[in-house]
């Protein structure tokens, strides 16, 4: 049987890159129309077999949440970053931080990487082999069990609660 699921595995991808398409030609023409709707649906169809299964959003009003907050870390993270650059007389202590992650779906893991290295001032460095331990560089590191506490309960915990995993 022919589910809507079946020839279109990520609706939302196939929309975003339709909407990629128009912005792209610059065109609202009906042919550049049919044309991304095409692509929109080919190209996550061509490529589902190399895609890891997703865990479903389980809470979107979280996810809404989560993304507000990450927002206003970035900006926050962005003036603090500004300060060590311009503050001459304050030297940044810089470190590596060992993560123990409590996540066990590789999209949340990616979620949670991808949400760290957005905000300034910290980057994820490695994934270990085993998945149990991000590898994370700070620039201003003043007790690093705080970071991995704050990482936790910022981005990790919500996370899981989002994913329900």
């Amino acid at each position: 049987m022919i589910t809507p699921r079946s020839w279109l595995p990520t609706p939302l991808l196939s929309i975003l890159l339709l909407i990629v398409w128009l912005l792209l030609v610059r065109s609202l023409s009906l042919g550049h129309i049919l044309l991304g709707a095409t692509l929109g649906v080919a190209i996550p169809l061509l490529t589902r077999r190399f895609w890891d299964d997703q865990p479903m959003v389980r809470k979107p009003w979280l996810l809404l949440r989560f993304m507000f907050r990450v927002l206003i870390d970035i900006i926050i993270a962005n003036l603090l970053v500004s300060w060590i650059i311009i503050n001459p007389w304050r030297r940044s202590r810089p470190a590596f931080i060992e993560y123990p992650l409590t996540l066990e779906h590789s999209f949340p893991i990616t979620l949670l990487a991808n949400t760290i290295s957005l905000t300034p001032g910290t980057v994820s460095a490695n994934l270990r082999m085993d998945g149990r331990t991000l590898l994370i560089h700070a620039l201003d590191v003043d007790d690093e069990k705080a970071l991995v506490e704050e990482i936790r309960e910022r981005y990790e915990q919500p996370l899981k609660e989002i994913y329900e995993c």
